[in-house]
Order: structure tokens, then sequence, then C-alpha cells
């Protein structure tokens, strides 16, 4: 058995990857791959929760996991998807770093799934956006106590990631940028479902198209139904082109409610943010989807 953990981050997709997940079933039963509901997600998330915090036997927590599986299995490959499976958002910027509890959080779920090979996948984001989106989330105490224990300007994912190969390095880890996401929609979902690339996709643009002005839809559906592209990677040339030149600023452009935040600060990060992909994408034992 194959388990695959969508794991966020928060704020990157709003459910719509679990939403494509299941809108594609019959592609995914080509692989038989099965992706559990969101119900049934939260479900697996609290059982794994609750055990680790207060420390459930491992045999007990098994026996609740089988209420949620379907009896009925015919599946290799089970697919989750929730972005508190690193921790609730109050958890997500302590000690000095981002999902400081994901390596513990992933290597009991190991412990759980006894025997299952686990795939962790994680869009990342820019942090200079994540930080105050997570902060503006919670109340104002719990706002306060993370801003006066926490150095904000050291947070970054590489911690999270060195985390994850100590703690869990059996399980195989696939990352991109959200920012990429509408560029690489159809690879997400077909590298979470274990599909071959050419496998069509119902909806595989529909983000994309939402993000576009008028003109640059019409030019993304003509590029789509006249199939000129003469490969994949002319397609996502394409596609970049595109999305550069017909983007909507006010779908793409977000503003950050967080006090004294400013945009010096978030350059500052993005330019951090850039050193550390650069990093992940020289990482032996990391897969890393982009256009």
């Amino acid at each position: 058995m194959q388990v695959v953990i969508h794991a966020g981050a928060a704020f990157t997709d709003d459910g719509r990857l679990l939403g494509s997940l299941l809108a594609n079933k019959a592609a995914l039963a080509q692989s038989r791959s099965l992706p559990l509901g969101p119900r049934h997600s939260r479900q697996f998330v609290k059982v794994m929760s609750d055990s680790v915090i207060k420390d459930v036997p491992v045999d007990d927590a098994q026996e609740d996991l089988r209420e949620i599986f379907p009896e009925d299995l015919n599946a290799e490959r089970l697919i989750i998807s929730s972005d508190k499976f690193f921790g609730p958002r109050r958890t997500a910027l302590q000690h000095g770093q981002i999902y400081p509890f994901a390596g513990k959080r992933t290597a009991y779920s190991e412990k759980l799934l006894e025997g299952a090979q686990i795939e962790l996948f994680v869009g990342l984001v820019n942090p200079g956006s994540f930080i105050p989106k997570i902060l503006m989330s919670l109340h104002e105490d719990q706002r306060e106590s993370i801003l006066g224990s926490t150095d904000l300007s050291c947070l970054s994912w590489l911690n999270m990631i060195d985390d994850l190969g100590d703690l869990a390095p059996g399980v195989k880890l696939t990352l991109w940028e959200n920012e990429d996401t509408p560029l690489i929609w159809g690879d997400i979902v077909r590298a979470m479902a274990g599909l071959a690339d050419d496998v069509a996709l119902k909806d595989e643009y529909a983000l994309l198209l939402s993000l576009l002005t008028g003109t640059g839809k019409t030019q993304l559906l003509e590029l789509i139904q006249q199939g000129t592209a003469k490969d994949r990677q002319s397609l996502r040339d394409s596609l970049a082109g595109i999305f550069e030149d017909h983007a909507q600023p006010e779908q793409i452009e977000e503003e950050l409610d967080l006090p004294g935040w400013n945009s010096d600060i978030v350059s500052a990060f993005s330019e951090l943010y850039e050193q550390d992909l650069a990093k992940i994408r020289t990482m032996p034992n990391v897969r890393v989807l982009h256009p």
C-alpha cells in the first residue's frame, strides 16, 4: 500500500487539489489510486494528532484508523489531504521554525501506517506572505505570544525539510512553489495519483483560467484546443507567457494586513526564499515540481 499525504501548506490551495483528485476518480482508477474525501482526511489527522498529544498506544490508534479507511478498499495508493497534518495554525510558527512539528508528526504517521510506503506533498510559499497570513488568522493573544517569542526574520522552510529528512527518512518528499501552482496543476495531480504524464485530466487549466483576463483566457483556450505546442516544455513555456502577460493583478496580488508588515519586509523574505529554493532543488532525496 502506498499512502500519499498532501500537507498544504496552509492557505495554498483551499481544498482545490483534493477537489480535482475527486473529480478525476475515473482517471485515478487507472493507477488504483483512491483519494479520501475531506471528512475522512480530517479524521485521519485527528487520530494521528490525538495519538501524538495524548500518547495513545500505536495499536489503539491503528484500530481507530480501520474505522476511517473503506472496508472494501480496492486501491494500491491512498491519498489524504489536509493542511492541518503538520499541526494547527497556532503551532505553524514556533520555536524559530515553520511547522516545527512536521517531522515528528510525519514520523509518527509512519508508525501508524506500518508497512505502507508514504509520500508527502507540500506546496511551499514565500514566507513573506505566509507568515502574516498565519499570524492574522490567530486570536490576538496567540499572535502576541508568537511575536514575543519568535524571531520572524529567521523563519524559512529549510529547517522543516531537514527535520523531515532526519526524523522520517523513509518518506518520499515532493515539493513545489505555490506561486507556480497554476502552471503545473496537472503535474501535481498526476504525481499525487501516480498517473502517467499523458493522462488527460478534467479541468486541468481551471485555476489558471480563473486568474486570467479575457484576452488571456481566449489565448489559453486556443492553445489547448488547437494543440499547437510541439512538446510538454513548449506548452509550459506558452502557459507561462500567457500567465505573465495576462494575469489579473487583483487575482494574484495579496493584501497583507499584519500591522508593520510592508513591501520592504516582503522583498527581503522573497530574496531569502529564492536562496532557500536554490538549495532545496539540489537536495538528493527531494523531488521538486516546476514549470
